[in-house]
């Protein structure tokens, strides 16, 4: 499986932005080395936010231009629809539902197998959760200090369009996000001008 492997926080201070949501990433951030604290072209600034986005949530090239090429095909503003897709990972939304402390963790935990989606198991990270659908954490996997804690002492971290359960370890889809509940500070439309000139 192709994933990230730079190292994590070094990533955020080139590109001028926590995107790892890490509380210590941006610490030495202040010695010129962020590509925004150099003079930058339009083709420059677009393609440092495409990056943003990219390492936001952890997705490589070859798979975010697909997303890329079927958010542009909907009737939504490609922008929002890129987002919405990228939102709706499953790996993403056990990070968001607080099951891991990062979109990193998320992933692994996926691929090791500890979910269900709709009582059926799943360890597909980029695995598309539609409206309704319930992400579980499975039984064996409750019994985890390390996963049970960390879900439960996420309870106040929610999103308004994903509801929890904390009795049975689970989270549904309630909605699609609207742009601005997404956790990101991104500029959408520079990332789809990017792609336009392609």
């Amino acid at each position: 499986m192709a994933r990230m492997r730079n190292p994590r926080f070094k990533l955020c201070r080139r590109l001028g932005l926590n995107v790892i949501g890490h509380p210590n990433a941006m610490k030495r951030s202040n010695n010129g080395s962020a590509r925004n604290a150099k003079k930058l072209s339009a083709y420059g600034t677009q393609l440092l936010e495409k990056q943003r986005l990219r390492a936001y949530y952890g997705v490589m090239e070859k798979q975010f231009a697909s997303y890329v090429k079927k958010a542009l095909k909907d009737k939504e503003p490609t922008g929002y629809s890129l987002i919405k897709r990228l939102e709706c990972r499953l790996d993403n939304l056990v990070y968001r539902l607080g099951f891991a402390t990062s979109i990193a963790q998320a992933r692994q935990m996926v691929v090791h197998g500890h979910f269900l989606v709709n009582g059926k198991k799943v360890d597909i990270p980029s695995f598309n959760i539609n409206l309704g659908d319930t992400i579980k954490l499975k039984e064996k996997s409750q019994h985890n200090d390390l996963f049970r804690d960390t879900f439960l002492s996420n309870i106040l971290n929610a999103y308004p369009y994903l509801s929890k359960n904390e009795g049975n370890f689970s989270g549904t889809l309630s909605r699609y996000p609207l742009r601005e509940e997404v956790p990101i500070e991104i500029n959408d439309s520079l990332v789809v001008e990017y792609y336009s000139k392609l």
